[in-house]
């Protein structure tokens, strides 16, 4: 079974491409989830007191907006939460890499798999683009914050150019109805990789 990396910059529209390959029955691990639940266990909680002292936290939970706003605006920050999340998540990745059925291939959604390297663990990667406009509205609207903190998220990850030329696949998504025909032919592609494979 092929490991397919999904990533895009923020507000791209990942979930919704990650959708559109769940409909062809290819189970899709979302790690950005999965990093969002683990911020919740007590383990990682105890560490991120540790690291960040008792402001991020609001009755014995994360307070993940405060926690945005230091990690976003502090890179050193940004790499010690990184440090501690992402081996959890990959944890939690080899787990249920044991449970999924068998498909031609797999997806792992993920925003940063080019900027933590973790693409070197896939055997391919497709990229979502999008005006960076349109990704600063949907920023805004979906976590309800400003514009102001839209940019300073972009600002962390790298380029969509240079991701572009990375990636093994690139969909473009202007519209939902552009982007279907885009992702029907990778799977294709794909699944007839896995055959080879």
């Amino acid at each position: 079974m092929l490991t397919v990396g999904l990533t895009g910059n923020i507000g791209s529209g990942k979930t919704l491409v990650a959708g559109v390959f769940k409909t062809f029955d290819i189970p899709v691990f979302d790690a950005d989830l999965e990093a969002k639940i683990l911020l919740n266990s007590e383990n990682i909680k105890t560490r991120l007191l540790e690291d960040f002292g008792s402001g991020i936290f609001i009755n014995n939970e994360i307070d993940r907006k405060k926690l945005a706003e230091i990690v976003f605006n502090e890179k050193a920050s940004l790499n010690k939460l990184n440090a501690i999340i992402h081996p959890a998540v990959r944890n939690r990745f080899g787990k249920w890499l044991e449970e999924i059925p068998k498909r031609p291939y797999l997806i792992y959604e993920a925003a940063i798999i080019f900027e933590s390297g973790f693409y070197q663990n896939l055997d391919y990667n497709i990229m979502i683009t999008a005006a960076e406009e349109t990704r600063i509205k949907r920023v805004m609207a979906r976590d309800n914050t400003t514009r102001e903190m839209a940019l300073i998220r972009m600002k962390n990850q790298w380029p969509e150019a240079q991701k572009c030329k990375m990636a093994d696949f690139v969909i473009n998504n202007v519209n939902s109805e552009l982007m279907i025909p885009q992702i029907l032919k990778i799977h294709n592609e794909l699944t007839a990789l896995s055959g080879k494979a």
